[in-house]
Order: C-alpha cells, then sequence, then structure tokens
C-alpha cells in the first residue's frame, strides 16, 4: 500500500494531476500508520 501512494504521488506530481497526488497522499500515510500500529493486538515485528 505504501509502494502503491508512492507510485500514485510520483505520477500526480509528476503529470501535474491532482486527484492522483491526493490519492497518492493518503495511500501512503494510511500505509504507513497501518505497518506501524499492531492490528488485533498482535505484533508483526520479529525480534
Amino acid at each position: 500500500m505504501v509502494v502503491l501512494g508512492l507510485i500514485l504521488l510520483i505520477i500526480g506530481l509528476v503529470a501535474h494531476i491532482p486527484i492522483l497526488t491526493t490519492i497518492g497522499a493518503i495511500l501512503l500515510v494510511v500505509g504507513l500508520i497501518l505497518n506501524f500500529v499492531p492490528i488485533g493486538g498482535s505484533s508483526r515485528r520479529v525480534y
């Protein structure tokens, strides 16, 4: 999700398409939040 958001963000900025930039930024933020917050009380990190 983070990679997809980053790709859409870059394409939106290069092609000057505001909706792609917005969607890319939202996907990037949501992807980063879901990556750092454990869902269901289980931690996905391996120490």
